[in-house]
């Protein structure tokens, strides 16, 4: 079986390497290869290097006295990526450095912003911390519980609690996959353009990102204490209240403040589809070209944002170090 891993493995890196190959010859020399060579190809190198004991895969499944060629397959794989990604990404570094003049209006109105307009762009700026806050409030509860489920040290001993895991780090998992500027659009159609949109899509991201901190946490605390707990006869709830749950509050509280930061960060973004906040009202002036006004917003985000993690990353040092 640890043969057929390694030839897999083998077969799928080249496998990747000749698709990345046909794609170049494609997109730069109009040149294709037939499908039929891309897919029996990789299996030549396989059936060479792993009698010898000088492929990647036996490396990656560490195997004893691999020869040192795998080396030279990692880096031909990571140079083809890089290759690969600028071609993809279309990096032009001629353009970047010869036409800057074109953001000449831009970078004027962002270090002359227009203070006239403070007084209405801090109340939207109070209303996306707001905002954020609830997001992360009303995230706290449904993390907590959740998170006991998703702790594999603590569910593994079962088939429900099994079921449970898969279930509930495969849900989690889906969620926060979807980027919250996702959920907005989707809000903003359900209950309206508004803060309210925005909250909601921030909620749900919180929930499924701190079920992944909390559980992990979870997961890396002492079973000493566990196992103590349950040789007394207590139930499943009594263990998690009376050994879990005293080693995770300190570092559960920091990653609640630290997701209160991130969440500062996104209802800007969020605010772009209609979510509310600063974000909403960065997007209606960059529509109207009012660079003075959008240069000031861009600074209070940024006195913010600067306030949050110095803020937050005192307080997570606080509770981590007691």
């Amino acid at each position: 079986m640890k043969h057929l891993k390694c030839a897999l493995i083998e077969y799928g890196f080249w496998l990747y390497n000749l698709a990345c190959l046909a794609w170049l010859m494609l997109r730069l020399g109009n040149l294709s290869l037939p499908l039929g060579l891309i897919l029996a190809a990789p299996v030549l190198p396989a059936v060479i290097l792993i009698p010898v004991k000088a492929a990647l895969a036996q490396k990656i499944m560490g195997e004893p006295k691999v020869k040192r060629f795998w080396k030279y397959e990692a880096a031909f794989s990571i140079i083809l990526s890089i290759v690969m990604a600028w071609v993809i990404v279309e990096i032009r570094p001629l353009d970047f450095l010869t036409k800057g003049a074109n953001t000449s209006s831009i970078l004027s109105g962002l270090f002359r912003p227009n203070t006239a307009n403070l007084v209405p762009m801090l109340a939207a700026l109070v209303e996306t911390i707001y905002l954020a806050l609830m997001a992360t409030v009303l995230a706290i509860p449904f993390a907590f519980v959740l998170s006991f489920f998703a702790a594999k040290n603590l569910m593994y001993d079962s088939i429900p609690g099994r079921i449970a895991y898969i279930f509930i780090r495969t849900i989690s998992t889906i969620f926060r996959s979807i980027e919250a500027i996702v959920w907005a659009i989707i809000f903003v159609v359900w209950v309206g353009i508004g803060p309210f949109a925005g909250m909601l899509a921030l909620w749900i991201h919180s929930i499924a990102a701190l079920i992944k901190l909390y559980s992990e946490q979870i997961e890396n605390i002492d079973p000493g204490q566990v196992e103590a707990i349950k040789a007394t006869g207590a139930s499943t709830l009594q263990v998690w209240r009376y050994a879990v749950a005293p080693q995770i509050l300190a570092p559960y509280l920091a990653f609640t403040i630290y997701r209160w930061d991130i969440n500062v960060r996104m209802a800007t973004i969020v605010g772009f589809v209609g979510g509310g906040g600063i974000g909403l009202a960065l997007y209606q002036e960059q529509q109207m070209l009012s660079w003075r006004n959008v240069g000031l917003i861009m600074w209070l985000i940024a006195l913010v944002v600067w306030i949050m993690d110095m803020f937050s990353g005192y307080i997570r040092e606080k509770l981590v170090s007691n």
